[in-house]
């Protein structure tokens, strides 16, 4: 559910702040070694980069589908694409997996997608305000 709230700049750039300890964290290690773990930091880091755009606008999401409508709102809200939009819950679906079904991401799937996943993090980050 998208709620107004009052803008935290100060949540947003905590947010902003994890979103790149955590990517400079991934990028210190062999990604493909563990993909299923990597997919899901990539995640982790959209995921945050996205509410930290949000809560600086004054929107939050909550409640069962709040991940879909995040990334519903971002791909709107910055003119992300359709594509991106498909991709971005394709892989919030596969994280789902990993954390709930014990899902397994191959090698491949990262390779395949790295400089797609990286170019929706600088696009994330060029919007922040």
């Amino acid at each position: 559910m998208k709620r107004k709230v009052t803008p935290d700049k100060n949540r947003a750039n905590s947010l902003k702040m994890m979103a790149e300890i955590s990517l400079e964290r991934l990028n210190s290690f062999d990604k493909l070694k563990y993909p299923s773990n990597t997919l899901d930091d990539y995640y982790d880091i959209l995921h945050q980069l996205m509410e930290a755009n949000s809560i600086q606008k004054g929107i939050k999401f909550s409640g069962e589908y709040a991940h879909k409508e995040l990334i519903d709102w971002a791909c709107k809200e910055f003119s992300l694409g359709e594509k991106r939009r498909g991709f971005l819950q394709r892989i919030r679906n596969y994280r789902n997996k990993i954390s709930y079904e014990g899902f397994f991401i191959r090698a491949g799937f990262i390779k395949q997608n790295e400089e797609e996943i990286e170019s929706i993090i600088k696009a994330l980050n060029e919007v922040f305000e």
